[in-house]
């Protein structure tokens, strides 16, 4: 069963499908996503690259790029749809409630200010705060994130600190406005082992001390296992399971999950097995099941059918045909 908690609902996600359309030519790019977020759990996305996850992070603050489309669904923030929602109305939101860790913190930030200047452009913005009381809350959030120093790295630009502590002033531009909502998109992405290890220690401190939702979008099961209650397993723009956490290592259902779990290193001096095969380009996705032509479980005609996303009885959710 997925984690319940007598807790309310931050986020709720119905049939979202987005389009890429290049050339006169549109194709989805994420297929009817259905998955609800409730305050104060984390929830993961795991998948392998072009699977769709950072689209579906960015439908959240409504950041698609400009040939990338909602065409059906809705996105439930407290209870407010947010597809409906105006520019000027989400430039509210953003920041404000739902706040963003991007993948890059070297080229989401701006060279030319300091990093005092960049976090109090957003404080302002959202927080209607003085210049000195500003100020204050950068302090606060700099030492929250455990950056020495607060006061010397507020006059420092982005190119006189490590990738380490650049990453914390990201996360320190975040929590700044004290979001309801926190997406992290492969947070560590550029930054070594170590510093990796740091900043999702960090990230995972800050979101219980607040009690904010998190929603992390990762390729590493590792970290889907230490930090989330749920996560979902995406391949070419579909879920292919939703369960908890628990359940998803203890028993996982769908083949591809099933193929991820025995990548993953257990003992020493141990081949690991791997899934053979690429994942479908989204121009040209196969008749019936995407993950037909590299699934070591299939059925002949799962070369024709394209499976629905099954409930178990135990409240997970499959896209497979053998759990028909």
């Amino acid at each position: 069963m997925l984690t319940q908690q007598k807790v309310s609902t931050l986020l709720e996600v119905k049939d979202l499908t987005i389009k890429f359309i290049l050339e006169n030519i549109s194709f989805k790019v994420v297929d009817k996503m259905n998955f609800t977020l409730l305050k104060g759990n984390v929830l993961g996305i795991v998948g392998e690259s072009g699977c769709g996850k950072t689209i579906t992070s960015l439908s959240m603050m409504k950041l698609l790029p400009a040939n990338a489309h909602i065409v059906e669904g809705e996105i439930f923030f407290n209870g407010r749809n947010l597809v409906k929602n105006s520019n000027e109305e989400m430039r509210l939101i953003r920041g404000n409630h739902i706040a963003l860790i991007p993948q890059d913190p070297l080229t989401s930030l701006n060279p030319v200010y300091t990093i005092g200047d960049q976090i109090r452009e957003v404080i302002e913005l959202h927080q209607k705060l003085s210049k000195k009381d500003s100020i204050k809350r950068i302090i606060e959030v700099l030492n929250q994130v455990k950056i020495p120093e607060p006061e010397r790295i507020i006059n420092c630009y982005p190119h006189e600190l490590s990738g380490g502590m650049r990453q914390r002033v990201i996360i320190a531009m975040a929590l700044s406005c004290k979001p309801e909502l926190l997406i992290a998109d492969e947070p560590t992405t550029a930054l070594d082992v170590t510093v990796q290890a740091q900043i999702l220690n960090l990230i995972k401190a800050i979101q219980k001390e607040e009690g904010m939702s998190l929603l992390l979008i990762t390729h590493d099961l590792g970290v889907i296992a230490d930090m989330c209650h749920d996560v979902i397993v995406m391949y070419a723009g579909q879920i292919v399971e939703y369960s908890n956490v628990t359940s998803l290592f203890k028993d996982p259902l769908h083949p591809y999950t099933i193929g991820l779990m025995k990548s993953l290193p257990t003992k020493k001096n141990v081949r690991l097995d791997q899934i053979e095969g690429q994942p479908p380009s989204l121009f040209d996705l196969p008749p019936g099941c995407y993950f037909e032509p590299r699934c070591q479980k299939r059925l002949p005609e799962c070369k024709e059918i394209s499976p629905e996303l099954i409930v178990m009885p135990d409240g997970r959710k499959v896209r497979c045909i053998l759990y028909r």
